[in-house]
């Protein structure tokens, strides 16, 4: 499955790629893609763990950069 997230609060780019190699490690992630400048983060992942994935999603991204949320477009 995938899906689109707003993403806001970001600081550079170095901070979204270290983002998104932090989430591709979660089990259950295909791929992870956060574009800094067009603030947005695409994720393709197991729909059948959605919930837990999109959890475990957010907290690493609170672990990595807690200034960080994200909401679904």
């Amino acid at each position: 499955m995938n899906n689109k997230f707003k993403i806001k609060g970001l600081d550079c780019a170095n901070c979204a790629s270290g983002l998104e190699r932090a989430i591709q490690k979660i089990e259950g992630i295909k791929s992870a893609n956060i574009s800094f400048m067009a603030e947005r983060m695409e994720l393709e992942y197991d729909q059948n763990n959605e919930d837990e994935i999109i959890k475990k999603v957010k907290k690493v991204i609170k672990r990595e950069e807690p200034d960080v949320t994200i909401e679904k477009i």
